[in-house]
């Protein structure tokens, strides 16, 4: 009898997968589900990158095969991006690496450093890609703690007593996902003396650094941090990109081609059409002024999701960032999914529970700012009318 590999029974099918399957079928039986969930920004990009994409894709010579490594035109926009934003230089020929989405550099990264049996320092609460992933491909996880008093940064006392023997990579989230937790100069500054002193490779994913953030940081502003870090970024969430799929890696030429190494092995590089349009979605004159009606619109959305945290009779940091909003239930709950299954079936709003994130994440919840605000101010009616500020029962 057939049965599915080992690395299986590791992990669990993703909870958005699997809920979106029970709210699809709430939808099918009238039951208007307004989802307030997934970080899926529902604005278009610019016109010009939406125009470039058409017209490349009318030309009859660019629909082959296009280098594993992208074409010279996205590395060097993507250079053009660091330089411009965050006072980084990279070579575009050899440290910067197009990605098709940022969530396949967590694959090939794992799989260019790390042997099966060696160990990964992962953040808890965090994105819940970075365990599934290490377990898939055979690492050890090892979890060290955010909390809210510290603001959601690493503690670097208790990493420094944990046993490290065997750790490879930590990976690291600023703007982190799902707090809300800024990035911070000397987050940055701490995080590269840790990986010099330890020979850990740190990768900072940093695809919200310009969402509802005025200040764009970056770990690579930091000096010696290309001899030992890796930062990954995403067209999906600045540009409104989610569904095209472009990321980016930036290292040393010698971490980029290791990863390389592995890419190359395993896909054959993005459409022409969508790497020429990312690369005029990074390099049009509006793009500044693009991003900053991201953070009008993102800033409207986030005072209607205040007042259903407010509503739920949940506490949070007003001074996080990012496109969700992270707040601490009420303690007569008995976890955060008692609630949210609460709003999802008598309110009629699917919100998400943050034990997914982690043990560190069982007494908060996440709002997506992902929605149309008449959509944001419909939950936040139905909440108030469903469940009226009283202690579960």
């Amino acid at each position: 009898m057939v049965q599915p590999a080992d690395r299986l029974n590791l992990v669990s099918e993703y909870y958005f997968s699997r809920k979106l399957k029970e709210v699809a079928q709430l939808n099918a039986e009238g039951r208007d589900i307004i989802s307030l969930a997934i970080g899926s920004p529902d604005m278009p990009p610019s016109p010009q990158t939406i125009e470039k994409l058409c017209e490349v894709a009318r030309r009859p010579d660019t629909h082959g095969y296009q280098p594993t490594m992208g074409t010279p035109e996205l590395r060097e926009a993507m250079a053009a991006f660091y330089r411009r934003w965050y006072g980084v230089e990279a070579n575009p020929n050899t440290e910067i690496l197009p990605l098709i989405g940022s969530k396949e550099g967590i694959l090939h990264i794992t799989l260019a450093f790390c042997n099966p049996g060696d160990r990964v320092l992962v953040p808890n609460p965090g994105y819940p890609t970075y365990t599934s992933l290490s377990k898939i491909l055979g690492a050890e996880i090892v979890n060290y703690d955010l909390v809210e008093t510290d603001g959601w940064q690493p503690d670097f006392n208790q990493l420094e007593q944990m046993d490290l023997t065997g750790v490879k990579l930590m990976w690291t989230n600023y703007p982190n996902m799902p707090t809300g937790g800024r990035a911070r100069r000397e987050t940055y500054e701490r995080l590269v003396q840790f990986a010099r002193k330890h020979d850990i490779v740190v990768v900072n994913d940093n695809p919200y650094s310009f969402i509802l953030s005025k200040e764009q940081l970056s770990i690579m502003q930091v000096e010696g941090a290309k001899d030992c870090c890796i930062e990954l970024n995403s067209m999906s969430k600045s540009h409104n990109m989610p569904g095209w799929r472009v990321g980016m890696c930036v290292a040393n030429a010698t971490f980029i081609s290791w990863i390389l190494k592995v890419q190359s092995n395993i896909e054959s590089g993005m459409f022409r059409g969508l790497q020429l349009a990312a690369a005029e979605a990074l390099t049009t004159n509006d793009e500044a002024w693009h991003c900053e009606a991201n953070f009008d619109v993102y800033h409207r959305r986030r005072v209607w999701a205040e007042q259903i945290m407010t509503a739920l009779g949940c506490t949070f940091d007003p001074n996080q960032v990012g496109m969700f909003l992270w707040g601490r239930i009420p303690d007569h709950y008995t976890n955060a999914e008692q609630l949210t299954e609460r709003v999802l079936h008598e309110a009629r709003v699917f919100i998400t529970p943050g034990f997914i994130f982690g043990s560190k994440g069982e007494r908060y919840i996440r709002i997506s700012l992902c929605a149309k605000e008449e959509n944001i101010k419909e939950a936040l009616e139905r909440i108030k009318k469903s469940l009226p500020l009283t202690p579960s029962k």
